[in-house]
């Protein structure tokens, strides 16, 4: 089930706009037959001695004639107002009974809504990124990629529990519920159109099923998976995964790293946090650079990314930069660059 978010309207402002609607359709109803008031007759009247319906009568009419009421004492009887009635005032009795039962109708509408909303979405989304499983690591990998700029609107999250459904449409999410293992659920995320795919698996053995599918629907895509043990690393490798992270091994690096020096466990926590501090980028070399050494730039220049291989500044080869580079620096957070 796929599920694009919707701006909240409460439902005293969904009341009013009830009002308003009905309102509208009355006042409309009321003017057209006091505009054509000559060709309306009220019963009680003869033909000789009724004059032309008062803003009064007209008010009275339009009110059971929307209603559907309709007592019959004040009658159309020319052609023209017979007329404006089958063309005019019905649909407006229509338009008017929607009102009414609007819960009901309102209902089918949202319904028919998200179902056009979907269509247009499916139809038009691009280089997006489906992020699979929205528990802790999910959850903190999108929000580092909107901290980084990314829309909300263009990331898809794929899970099967509410709770974490929930908390994905809260923060303007598109959600799909269902099972990422397979394949129907990835397509209902457009996976084969996705630039990036991130799996936050549960388990290996489930990373490990998800990147398989999802690498088969969308080949050209760039796969990221959280994997437990290292020694299921090699299995996502083989699975057709970009990037893998070995979350409890990086964890435990951490924790024994800050028994001897906390401090760089906080330069570390203070790089991986791009909403404040520093912050790790990556950026084109640009044409002045070019045959430069990155050790002795402005920046700290952490590494050379070159046809898609990350070299560290220490090796020969990257010692001398070249036009289509790139480079791993550390900036300031706030910074534009």
């Amino acid at each position: 089930m796929l599920s694009i978010p919707e701006d909240f309207v409460s439902p005293a402002r969904r009341i009013a706009m009830r009002v308003l609607y009905a309102l509208a359709a009355l006042v409309a109803a009321v003017l057209i037959v006091y505009f054509d008031r000559h060709g309306y007759r009220d019963i009680a009247s003869t033909p000789e001695e009724s004059d032309p319906l008062s803003f009064l009568d007209c008010l009275y009419y339009a009110t059971v004639s929307l209603s559907t009421t309709g007592y019959g004492d004040i009658t159309p009887y020319t052609e023209s107002a017979r007329l404006i009635n089958v063309l005019v005032i019905t649909p407006l009795r229509v338009a008017f009974l929607i009102v009414l039962i609007g819960t009901t109708v309102e209902t089918l509408t949202t319904q028919s809504r998200q179902a056009l909303k979907i269509q247009r979405w499916r139809k038009s989304v691009r280089n997006h990124t489906v992020v699979v499983g929205y528990g802790t690591k999910g959850r903190t990998a999108v929000a580092a990629m909107i901290s980084d700029g990314v829309a909300p609107g263009n990331i898809v999250v794929v899970e099967q529990d509410d709770y974490p459904l929930e908390r994905a449409k809260a923060a303007g999410l598109v959600t799909v519920r269902g099972n990422a293992t397979k394949a129907e659920a990835l397509r209902l995320a457009s996976v084969q159109h996705a630039d990036t795919i991130i799996v936050a698996a549960n388990s290996d053995s489930d990373a490990v099923l998800v990147t398989l599918t999802a690498r088969e629907l969308a080949p050209k895509a760039k796969i990221i998976t959280a994997v437990r043990e290292s020694e299921n690393q090699h299995l996502l490798k083989q699975s057709g995964a970009d990037t893998t992270v070995v979350t409890s091994e990086t964890a435990g690096r951490l924790l024994g790293i800050a028994k001897q020096t906390p401090s760089v466990v906080e330069v570390m926590e203070d790089l991986l946090t791009p909403d404040a501090g520093f912050a790790i980028a990556e950026r084109p070399v640009t044409a002045k650079e070019v045959g430069a050494s990155p050790r002795h730039m402005k920046e700290i220049v952490l590494g050379v990314v070159r046809n898609g291989k990350l070299l560290r500044v220490d090796l020969p080869e990257a010692d001398a930069v070249e036009l289509g580079d790139k480079l791993l620096v550390i900036k300031t957070a706030n910074s534009e660059d």
